[in-house]
């Protein structure tokens, strides 16, 4: 009788996560034919794009120029022939439209990614393909791991691919990252929500992929340090070096004199002023 009514509050629990669920537009419409999850995604699928408008300018071409051959050849190609070349390009832009489809990376191809910036926009698309098969915390977290890797890879751009951090950042990003949902997706359906060891692997996955957001974050902040340090070492000069007054125009002001001011009391990168007072 016990076990019935563990049964039964379970069916209750996962009725009303449903029903939540679908309130919020269900995990898979929501996330089916949605926006790139970041930069680096969105520019592969673009290239892919670009690649497909490319091959169906060709196509329409060859049909077109054919056509006319054959109408030089045989006096005219009458209204089957066209509607034929008509038919024979709504297949080619029908057909090279839809195929090849964007080339997904493998989770094996992910690790054997040399460059850190190429493999940050691989495990976007990569992950975009993920978020079907994860409960709806867990998307939210990868939409946000998704504009961490786009700010991670913009850091990246700067980065000597043998540097420590962009080591890091390849295991990480192409092992820790990837193992996580790889593993939970292995758990059959029916178990991903039974409490074990503590947790459900559900509530483990989301806990996962939250720590490994903040990782993702302070290893972007730590690559970030060398330009907020040079930003502020820059201004301090700047302000050292001409000072308030010498911004707003007032030669009283504080400033740093630029040259040698012990013989005429003018400096000697300030000619403009020497010719003043010589008018005078």
């Amino acid at each position: 009788m016990a076990d019935l009514t563990r049964q039964s509050e379970r069916l209750l629990q996962d009725g009303r996560r449903l029903r939540d669920d679908n309130r919020a537009g269900g995990r898979h419409r929501a996330v089916r034919g949605g926006p790139s999850i970041g930069r680096g995604s969105a520019e592969l699928k673009l290239k892919a794009w670009r690649r497909k408008l490319v091959a169906m300018t060709i196509a329409v071409f060859v049909i077109l120029a054919g056509a006319m051959v054959a109408g030089l050849i045989l006096n005219g190609i009458g209204f089957v022939g066209i509607m034929a070349v008509a038919l024979a390009i709504v297949v080619a832009l029908f057909v090279l439209g839809k195929f090849p489809q964007v080339k997904v990376p493998q989770r094996a191809e992910l690790a054997r990614t040399a460059d850190a910036r190429q493999l940050v926009a691989r495990t976007e698309l990569w992950l975009e393909h993920q978020r079907p098969a994860l409960p709806a915390p867990a998307v939210t977290l990868v939409d946000q791991i998704g504009v961490q890797l786009d700010a991670l890879g913009l850091q990246l751009e700067h980065v000597d691919p043998a540097h420590p951090a962009a080591a890091e950042t390849r295991k990480l990003v192409g092992e820790h990252l990837p193992d996580m949902v790889e593993t939970y997706r292995k758990i059959p359906a029916s178990l991903r929500r039974e409490e074990r060891v503590g947790a459900t692997p559900e509530a483990q996955l989301v806990d996962g992929l939250g720590r490994i957001s903040e990782e993702i974050d302070r290893v972007t902040r730590q690559l970030a340090d060398g330009a907020l340090d040079d930003l502020a070492i820059r201004s301090r000069f700047l302000e050292y070096r001409y000072g308030a007054g010498d911004m707003s125009g007032d030669d009283t002001g504080p400033g740093v004199p630029l040259g040698d001011t012990a013989s005429t009391g003018v400096p000697l990168g300030a000619p403009a002023i020497g010719t003043r007072s010589e008018k005078h």
